[in-house]
């Protein structure tokens, strides 16, 4: 199976192309939480700010990709998140800022040492003021907001823990490695055994993370990797307490498009861990605690078996091409949780 890469459908700037502008058709949803981690997530937050005030939105992001590269901390699906929506991310690779030099790693290359992780000059600037403040005693969600209002974004973001969550990767060879190390360093092989979020399953939330889902009106959950994006936040003790104990409806979409992830490994850690890797086989792996689900129209004649499964479902194009198609996937989840919602009532 291949996979769909987003670099197969350029990602063309819109005239005034603003991610965090308010067009006349956003509207006040009540308070809203979205489930965060990595490209998939940003390209759906795009969308979202569109569609609600973004004094209403708080995203919580996984941290499990997060560790020391170069000594400082990276956190790199806060910053692909932070850097999207602030209009800033390098489009055509998905992570790091637009038009950052690599001075710093071209010289750290030239003295020998490994430079798998390309970080750029101004995002490492980024995280080496993360690194300081974290060694001053600062939260990683007091050091995920600064960086957020130094980005100009008004909406909230927060990790989903203060504590390390590193994720890992068993191979069949019985290596374990960091994800990153697995993604990025090694192309993501197909051999995964199993996946480590042993570290998550110890953390703690961090601060306001169960505090927002427990009054949160809606909660969606974003095209992001089940295994290593979602999963992390769901292993941390408490918060699938929070989420069934939540009155708002929880809306998923799908990160699974004809069969294939549109982007990364999700099908071979699907696979792994013995999910069908499709659009049905996600809604199965969320249905135990989700209430709405959106997916592709390229799958819509699976429609009735995911509703099959008691999930609220709607199909259409959710290839994120643009932040217009952004704002449209949004518009449908926030769509599918306003029905959920009328019908608790």
């Amino acid at each position: 199976m291949s996979t769909v890469m987003s670099s197969d459908f350029p990602d063309a700037r819109e005239p005034a192309d603003d991610p965090q502008a308010m067009p006349m058709r956003a509207r006040d949803v009540g308070s809203v939480v979205v489930l965060a981690g990595g490209v998939g997530a940003a390209r759906f937050l795009r969308g979202v700010v569109r569609s609600v005030p973004s004094e209403s939105l708080t995203v919580v992001v996984n941290t499990g990709d997060d560790r020391s590269f170069y000594g400082v901390h990276v956190s790199p699906d806060i910053d692909i998140v932070t850097y999207t929506l602030a209009d800033r991310i390098d489009r055509e690779r998905g992570f790091g800022l637009a038009g950052d030099t690599h001075h710093l790693l071209d010289r750290l290359a030239a003295l020998g040492h490994d430079t798998w992780f390309r970080l750029g000059d101004a995002d490492y600037a980024n995280c080496l003021h993360r690194t300081l403040r974290l060694s001053q005693g600062a939260g990683l969600d007091v050091v995920t907001d600064e960086l957020r209002r130094a980005h100009g974004l008004s909406l909230r973001i927060l990790p989903m823990s203060n504590d390390p969550c590193p994720t890992f990767v068993e191979l069949s060879d019985g290596k374990r490695i960091h994800f990153e190390e697995y993604l990025v360093r090694d192309g993501a092989p197909p051999d995964v055994k199993a996946i480590d979020l042993e570290a998550a399953a110890r953390a703690t939330p961090a601060p306001g993370v169960l505090e927002a889902i427990g009054r949160a009106d809606m909660i969606l959950v974003c095209p992001s990797n089940p295994i290593v994006s979602i999963g992390p936040i769901l292993a941390m003790p408490g918060l699938r307490s929070a989420l069934d104990a939540s009155n708002a409806p929880i809306v998923g979409v799908s990160p699974i498009l004809d069969g294939a992830p549109i982007k990364g490994p999700a099908h071979t850690l699907l696979r792994a861990l013995g999910v069908e890797v499709s659009a049905l086989g996600v809604a199965q792996f969320y249905s135990d605690w989700m209430d709405g689900f959106v997916f592709d129209e390229r799958d819509s004649a699976l429609l009735p078996m995911i509703e099959g499964l008691g999930l609220e479902a709607i199909s259409l194009d959710t290839m994120m091409v643009s932040a217009a198609v952004s704002q449209s996937v949004a518009e449908a989840a926030l769509a599918v949780a306003d029905r959920l919602r009328e019908r608790r009532r």
